[in-house]
């Protein structure tokens, strides 16, 4: 099952066409734009920003604008044609479907049915569709294609004037408009056995044998993924597949909910962000039992995140069961890197990560590792820099950098880099007070060699070169 319609509305002219659409598509929601349309699902204040993460996440957009608003504001995430969804752009009044993006996932199915509820014909400029009546690449629930890959070259074939035959019971081309013949070059095949495609060749099996890599399985999958920092665009493909085919999501709560919306048919465990090592017994319960399960983490989940409390469940556990499971450990953009992106290049050179929180190791074992960094004169980033509870950490963890680097050391505060309250400020270590901090930012101390420069929009860049001491010649 993919995941569900989002019909965007500008207007409440929109908003009407949106609600004869979500009609017939029950499982579609309506997200309205804040302040300018009354009674979706959903508001949003920022039109790019909620078609891109719409997209990102894979679900169908039907969006009631023109279509030149929508290709601009998805142009900066649009990638692999195979993988992204449907997207259609609507007319306001419900004069025009157009759909634009998601060939081979159906956007021409779906631009039909739109058509048919809104009583007008959608503007389909597929040359294969036109011709032929039917989307080979994307068959009906109950199929799927073998080697779609092989499909580009097959429809060309066809427009090109080669006939084709089938054999066995295609019931969704009975009425498509194909060149057949019982001699044709080109060959469409419905079949249960696992067979390899020749040349000229469709395989379309039920669904129900076509998936060998999962059939009888008797052992699940574990994904560990890291969100990145916030923003969908810096999440890796590989965590958007991972989020996509999960049947089971676990992950502290405020990190799955910036993972989410997602299916009716996923299963969605948040906790609280103490309960580690009970939420990786949990994953590898539900895994060993032969689901697909993911572990959300934010930013890498092997920075301060629960790819070590995973692998440490593993590493505890005798139970073959959970040894068994399919571990994949999927890396995503960490704290530290995307406010050093932010600023300039200030971990350019050599570097440490360093958490400023106790609660899990001894505060004597931090207070050392903070001055032989500063020693080694080693560009640095704070985590968990401080909280209520442990407010006098940062000042002494000040003190301490105080002692080995010069009062005009640059140092960078990213505070929620990548997210929609996102601040960076550039002061120096003599500026640096614990008030400027809190939780949530991550501070990144320079070495001797950091420098800082004015931007011409404002603000600073900073860098560490890559060099060291002498710089070389040029």
């Amino acid at each position: 099952m993919t995941a569900g319609p989002v019909i965007l509305v500008l207007s409440a002219l929109g908003m009407e066409t949106a609600l004869r659409i979500k009609a017939d598509l029950p499982e579609a929601s309506i997200h309205g734009l804040e302040g300018r349309v009354v009674g979706a699902d959903v508001h949003f204040g920022n039109f790019g920003e909620t078609i891109r993460q719409q997209y990102q996440t894979g679900h169908p957009i039907i969006a009631l604008c023109s279509a030149g608003i929508t290709i601009r504001s998805l142009a900066s995430v649009l990638g692999n044609q195979g993988a992204e969804p449907p997207v259609l752009a609507v007319a306001d009044d419900g004069s025009a479907v157009v759909p634009l993006l998601g060939g081979t996932t159906g956007v021409n199915v779906l631009a039909r049915e739109i058509g048919r509820t809104l009583e007008v014909a959608p503007a389909i400029t597929t040359s294969g569709e036109l011709r032929f009546g039917t989307c080979l690449l994307n068959p009906p629930s109950g199929f799927q294609l073998q080697n779609p890959g092989d499909a580009k070259t097959f429809i060309a074939d066809m427009l090109a004037g080669k006939t084709v035959r089938i054999e066995g019971d295609a019931p969704w081309l009975r009425d498509a408009r194909l060149p057949l013949d019982d001699h044709g070059e080109l060959l469409i095949r419905v079949t249960t056995e696992k067979v390899t495609p020749l040349k000229g060749e469709l395989i379309f099996q039920p669904e129900a044998f076509a998936d060998p890599s999962d059939a009888g399985r008797k052992n699940g999958r574990l994904a560990v993924v890291g969100l990145g920092p916030g923003d969908p665009s810096l999440m890796v493909p590989a965590v958007k597949q991972e989020l996509q085919r999960a049947e089971v999501v676990l992950g502290y709560e405020t990190y799955v909910r910036m993972a989410g919306p997602f299916r009716p048919d996923q299963t969605v465990h948040m906790t609280d962000n103490r309960e580690e090592m009970q939420r990786a017994r949990h994953a590898f319960e539900l895994a060993a039992a032969g689901r697909f399960v993911v572990m959300i983490s934010s930013g890498d989940p092997g920075v301060f995140a629960m790819a070590a409390a995973v692998v440490e469940a593993l590493h505890e556990s005798e139970n073959p069961a959970w040894h068994a499971v399919e571990l994949e450990i999927i890396p995503g953009v960490s704290a530290a890197l995307a406010a050093a992106s932010r600023s300039g290049a200030p971990l350019g050179h050599d570097f440490c990560i360093l958490s400023l929180s106790d609660n899990l190791k001894p505060w004597d074992i931090i207070e050392k590792r903070i001055a032989l960094a500063a020693e080694a004169d080693l560009a640095m980033a704070f985590y968990n820099p401080i909280s209520k509870p442990r407010p006098w950490q940062l000042p002494r963890a000040i003190e301490i950098l105080r002692h080995y680097r010069s009062p005009d050391t640059p140092i960078v505060l990213g505070r929620d880099i990548g997210r929609p309250g996102e601040t960076l400020r550039v002061i120096t270590l003599a500026e640096l007070t614990p008030q400027q901090v809190d939780m949530r930012t991550v501070i990144i101390v320079g070495s001797s060699l950091t420098r800082s420069f004015d931007r011409t929009e404002g603000g600073k860049w900073v860098y560490t070169p890559r060099w060291y001491g002498t710089k070389p010649k040029t």
